[in-house]
């Protein structure tokens, strides 16, 4: 029998695959960032969401049946993707369906990332898929899942675990792998108090990725299962994997380059500083996650808004950004931005510093302030003369300050700053 080709075998295989995006949670560790919105819609990167990863991942990829399962807050969320993403060809079969949790199985919320997909089984039994890929959508890194699909092909898997080295300080927030022989799953254990390292690799764990490609006969079978057993937790990672690691084959696909095994970019913008770093990483002079890469667009919904504007050539009423990324629609008014990233239409007025910050959409930043390592939320106003970075101890009396520094405003937050004035 004559072997497929395996550019060929991977194109079928994004073809017939229908990907599940789990984008229901709220993201508790982010803080008040999503008080108002779910993780997955959270602002990064100047233009885009969190969300916008993951399915340019999976257009690029050629894997055009999405599925994005929703539940907290998800308003913004289904705005963003039905103004960004509506461009797929339904008539081909193409398509991005928003699948809000619906009571399908009577009165009950998804207790869990299992339950989920369990109760919208049906739904995504009606394409008929070959393989299942269900993605956390909250994750910021580049990936083309064709050859992770042929890896589990080939490897005759029933669950297939995108995996990614972590530091070991940082493996008790994730599912952490042991492998045996050919990548095979030995062990899993979810966000374990003591996390075991890599053979040879003590200050490395192996991580799961929240990723899974999953057999949809299999998958059926295990979420049955599961939604039949009263004490689960029906997630994935506590439940669903580790039964099948003791019973079938589940196997590890590394996240690293195929040439140098070099890891790859991956972070889970988890928490505020998480989210900080991330977002300051890229107006590094060649950050490591290349946002210009004509090779591997990502996509997104973009307001339509003119360019940044830089105004007043004065001394001390100077408007200009120095090693910073500045979105569209923003005016930068006699006033100096540093090593920031200002998303669009973002005011910055007269004699103002911004500093090492991250401000979201639609901010307004009145004259002679100061701001330091900071991010300010949507639509903040910010008064004249308002100093923050400056004074830790004054930051907490009205902001969320980190173990990092990074301060952390809302509007909330200013309406009890201005209230207390």
């Amino acid at each position: 029998m004559r072997q497929i080709p395996r550019r060929r075998l991977v194109s079928q295989l994004t073809r017939s695959t229908v990907a599940v995006v789990m984008a229901g949670g709220r993201g508790q560790r982010l803080m008040q960032l999503t008080d108002q919105r779910a993780k997955p819609a959270t602002p990064f990167g100047g233009k885009y969401r969190i969300i916008d990863f993951s399915l340019s991942n999976c257009v690029n990829s050629g894997i055009r049946q999405i599925f994005i399962l929703t539940q907290y807050k998800a308003h913004s969320l289904i705005q963003h993707v039905q103004r960004g993403w509506g461009y797929l060809h339904g008539e081909l079969g193409e398509f991005i369906d928003i699948v809000p949790a619906q009571q399908q199985l009577g009165e009950i919320w998804y207790r869990g990332t299992a339950d989920a997909v369990y109760q919208n089984l049906d739904i995504i039994h009606q394409h008929r898929p070959e393989t299942v890929l269900v993605l956390a959508g909250d994750h910021v890194y580049k990936m083309d899942y064709g050859p992770l699909l042929a890896f589990h092909k080939e490897s005759g898997a029933d669950i297939t675990i995108g995996g990614v080295q972590v530091p070991i300080s940082q493996a008790h927030e994730f599912g952490v792998m042991t492998l045996g022989e050919e990548h095979r799953v030995v062990a899993f254990d979810e966000k374990p108090k003591e996390p075991k390292p890599m053979p040879g690799r003590e200050g490395v764990a192996l991580a799961s990725m929240g990723i899974y490609v999953v057999n949809p006969d299999f998958l059926r079978e295990a979420l049955e299962r599961d939604a039949a057993t009263p004490d689960s937790q029906h997630d994935f990672g506590r439940n669903i994997v580790p039964e099948a690691v003791a019973n079938r084959r589940v196997f590890a696909y590394p996240f690293e380059d195929v040439e140098t095994k070099a890891q790859r970019y991956w972070r889970d913008v988890g928490t505020v500083d998480a989210y900080y770093n991330a977002n300051m990483e890229l107006i590094h002079v060649s950050p490591e996650l290349n946002l210009y890469d004509e090779a591997w667009p990502i996509w997104t919904y973009q307001q339509q808004v003119p360019g940044a504007k830089f105004i007043l050539d004065e001394d001390h009423r100077r408007g200009l950004a120095i090693n910073s990324m500045i979105a569209g629609g923003c005016i930068v008014s006699g006033a100096v931005v540093r090593e920031s990233m200002l998303f669009f239409s973002v005011f910055v007025d007269e004699g103002t510093e911004v500093r090492r910050s991250v401000v979201l959409p639609e901010v307004e930043i009145g004259r002679s302030c100061y701001i330091a390592n900071a991010i300010i939320d949507e639509g903040c106003s910010i008064p004249h003369g308002t100093v923050i970075g400056r004074d830790r101890e004054a930051d907490r009396q009205h902001f969320h300050v980190t173990g990092q520094g990074v301060v952390l405003v809302t509007r909330r937050m200013l309406s009890g700053l201005r209230r207390s004035s």
